[in-house]
């Protein structure tokens, strides 16, 4: 029996439910409203601060503002440090006069619904990013769980640092944000890294598992070498229905190229492809490549049954 017949008896087990979507709505819908409230926090200092000027010309007099003053006029934090003193004062100049003062008494409202617009465009970019990370979490966390019940300790990589530690020294939080883990089972060492770029094509991966021990994976240069590659896979924990069939598109180019340039070589690593939105027409295509072994396996990563049966997989390979 293949490793994905376990627990995917056809391609309707593959597909996220109605449920498992509202689901992951709500919980980012949720972290969304966690990561915004400094946002909603600063936009209240800013109202306080700025009721002190009579006029919106007087804000200027206000260094203590000056920074949301330029997020107001429309300047991300990232571009306000190529415009340099002149560039913001110049912007924050047209903010007052093109939009504070025509709105009379009412400019420190203007000013306010301002900072919050150019706030929630940094808000979206990093609920983009957070929306990968978060994905990457859950399946962590979900290795570290399968790793404790079996009995077999392991080691995490610290994401800064880059530095490996025991799995006693970490916290729930560490294990987390954790840039790789790595164990031994039956006398096989595995070690898992994120987003590698594999020099056998050029391109990132979002999860690889090597064939080493944690200490000898960035000194021998372990992904230099396509024979220590045991597994590589795609990880897309975008949940909105909408954008699944891109999502798959995006995965499935990245893995018929691992699997061309490893074949190139007469090897024949594992390929697998989780998902957070999973449509029929995709669930359909993932299965035929499971079925004609393109894919060595496959999970919907709102199934917290997939979850386990493919980190249990991963482990024992």
């Amino acid at each position: 029996m293949r490793p994905y017949q376990q627990y995917i008896p056809s391609f309707n087990e593959l597909v996220t439910s109605y449920e498992q979507t509202r689901a992951g709505f709500v919980s980012i819908a949720l972290e969304r409203n966690r990561q915004a409230t400094p946002y909603i926090t600063e936009a209240r200092v800013l109202r306080d601060q700025a009721t002190l000027a009579k006029t919106p010309a007087d804000l200027l007099k206000n260094a203590a503002i000056r920074n949301g003053l330029v997020a107001a006029a429309g300047i991300s934090d990232k571009a306000s440090g190529h415009l340099g003193t002149q560039g913001q004062d110049d912007a924050i100049k047209g903010l007052i006069e093109n939009f504070l003062e025509p709105a009379g008494a009412q400019f420190v409202e203007e000013l306010v619904f301002r900072f919050l617009l150019t706030r929630g465009d940094t808000l979206g970019g990093s609920m983009r990013n957070l929306v990968g990370a978060l994905s990457q979490r859950k399946l962590t966390t979900n290795i570290a769980a399968t790793l404790s019940i079996a009995g077999v300790s392991f080691q995490w990589m610290h994401n800064q640092s880059k530095k490996w530690f025991q799995k006693e020294t970490a916290t729930p939080d560490d294990i987390e944000i954790a840039r790789g883990i790595s164990w031994t089972y039956k006398g096989k060492n595995r070690t898992l890294m994120y987003n590698i770029k594999v020099p056998l094509f050029g391109n990132n991966v979002d999860l690889c598992l090597f064939d080493c021990i944690p200490e000898t994976y960035a000194s021998d240069k372990i992904h230099q070498d396509p024979s220590r590659y045991i597994a590589l896979g795609e990880l897309k924990g975008g949940i909105d229905p909408a954008g699944a069939d891109e999502h798959w598109k995006t995965a499935k180019t990245a893995l018929d190229r691992i699997y061309q340039a490893f074949s190139a070589k007469q090897l024949t690593p594992a390929l697998f492809f989780i998902g957070a939105a999973i449509e029929a027409k995709m669930a359909r295509e993932i299965w035929a490549d499971l079925e004609s072994g393109k894919l060595t396996n496959a999970a919907n990563l709102t199934k917290t049954e997939h979850l386990t049966a493919l980190c249990n997989w991963l482990i024992t390979l």
